[in-house]
């Protein structure tokens, strides 16, 4: 049922002139999913209280309530279309009261963990695309028909609005920047492998797949928990930041979705941020992260940097290993050209790597791991405070062309898995020890040693050489087919 809903909301936002792609009709879906959620939950909250004999204090005044303004309900607990805003009234209501209304909670909330002053950030963030209000009231009676309470329904509702989110991934743009393939997120879970009680982050968290299966990560590892256990999950262990409108919404959305009722997810510029302040409240236990590739920050972001550079994710990996606690723990995406460019940047960013922490595994993907992204990619796994003595390699490969019909499964990972525990060697895995590399380049390019394929640099005059071959072979067959037409 929840999946013809997707699809019909779907629909209707495609006939929509004010929604053109996956990223709007994923935005818009969410927006009004988060309310409906909203009300679900201030109706179990208000269950709670009637049945602990308390009064029950509503997060949101009753006109601005789902039952008031979406779904007023006639005796027969349908919806009374004789009350319910449609039309030109309805987009009135939410551009003109609905959304204002619940941007200033923001201003009014006790704090910045608090599900109210999430509200406030949300629709401060996020605007009303839909611009006929037939339609958004279709999609309103579509919504209504879902349900939060039991944790099956939750569950499923999860699922579907992770596979949104993949949805918009693979819509272009930029292939690998809202969606990372889940099962490589859980390989690097089990890797870094949390524990209760420990703080885990993601300063770049996009739509949160790091944090929503490190939560269920945890969960499972840990089935018999304590009550102040589940509190310290909700509220004290899982933190991220996010720079960009459209993801940070999409966070917390999913978070709520896997069960986090008011995510720690800041919106705000995590480079920007002042890395000589940092103190050790600040730091965390686990770093798991996918930072932006490619992105040219501004000068004086570089300036805060001890290793200034234009490339994103280089900035990242400085910011990440600061916030690290000793001790701690990180699995990081980055670009495979990062083990090997010979640029001043990412030298020194190496030689800072190996030096201050124990860069112990490197997982060199394929390509066509983030289908969209044409960038082949690497997860660099290491622990703060100890100097890296050997490096485990293991390349993965799957023994197929991947793409959009064929994506990374968790299958694929099982034996890097499995061999990282000892970091055994094998015919896709080998050490490197520290010793053995170079202390002027620090490379650290995927070579296997057992027969495995070796990536090759080549020269761009041999690349322009094939290109102008290419050409060549092109125009023979061009002027092959005229002769055959004539």
């Amino acid at each position: 049922m929840f999946e013809q809903a997707f699809k019909n909301i779907d629909d209707i936002l495609h006939k929509d002139a004010g929604c053109t792609s996956e990223l709007d009709y994923t935005e818009q879906t969410s927006w009004l999913l988060f309310l409906k959620y909203l009300d679900a939950l201030e109706q179990d909250k208000a269950t709670e209280a009637v049945l602990e004999g308390r009064k029950y204090a509503h997060i949101l005044d009753q006109p601005y309530r789902w039952e008031s303004w979406a779904a007023p309900k006639g005796k027969d607990g349908k919806i009374d279309h004789n009350t319910a805003q449609t039309g030109d009234d309805l987009i009135q209501f939410i551009n003109g009261k609905l959304f204002p209304y619940l941007h200033g909670f923001k201003a009014r909330a006790t704090g910045p963990n608090t599900i109210e002053y999430k509200i406030g950030e949300i629709f401060g963030e996020i605007k009303n695309r839909i611009q006929s209000g037939y339609n958004l009231r279709e999609i309103i009676d579509r919504i209504d028909e879902l349900r939060f309470r039991s944790q099956t329904e939750k569950h499923e509702l999860s699922h579907l609005y992770e596979a949104k989110i993949k949805n918009m991934g693979n819509a272009g743009r930029n292939g690998g920047e809202y969606y990372t393939p889940r099962p490589l997120i859980r390989a690097i879970v089990a890797v870094t492998a949390p524990k209760l009680g420990e703080t885990i982050c993601d300063p770049a968290v996009g739509s949160a797949g790091f944090l929503c299966e490190s939560f269920d990560y945890l969960k499972a590892q840990n089935p018999k928990r304590t009550v102040a256990q589940d509190r310290a999950l909700q509220e004290r262990t899982f933190y991220g930041k996010e720079k960009k409108s459209l993801a940070y919404v999409i966070a917390i959305m999913n978070m709520i979705l896997h069960g986090i009722e008011a995510p720690n997810i800041i919106h705000t510029n995590t480079l920007a941020e002042n890395l000589d302040g940092v103190e050790e409240k600040d730091r965390f236990d686990i770093i798991v992260a996918n930072p932006p590739f490619g992105g040219k920050e501004r000068k004086e972001v570089q300036q805060n940097f001890p290793i200034r550079t234009g490339e994103t994710a280089f900035l990242f990996l400085q910011h990440f290993i600061k916030v690290l606690r000793a001790g701690g723990r990180a699995g990081i995406v980055i670009k495979n050209t990062f083990l090997s460019n010979t640029d001043n940047a990412s030298v020194s960013l190496r030689k800072k790597l190996l030096e201050e922490c124990n860069f112990h595994t490197v997982l060199d993907c394929p390509g066509g791991t983030f289908i969209g992204a044409g960038v082949k990619t690497v997860v660099l796994f290491f622990e703060k405070g100890t100097k890296t003595r050997k490096v485990w390699f293991y390349q993965l490969d799957p023994g197929r062309n991947m793409g959009k019909t064929n994506p990374l499964n968790d299958l694929d990972l099982v034996e890097f898995i499995e061999l990282q525990k000892t970091k055994a060697d094998s015919s896709k895995s080998w050490s490197v020890d520290l010793k053995d590399i170079d202390p002027k380049t620090f490379d650290l390019s995927v070579k296997n040693p057992n027969g495995g394929e070796e990536i090759a640099h080549r020269s761009p005059q041999e690349i322009m050489d094939e290109i102008a071959a290419l050409d060549e072979e092109s125009a023979e067959v061009l002027s092959n087919i005229k002769e055959l037409l004539k």
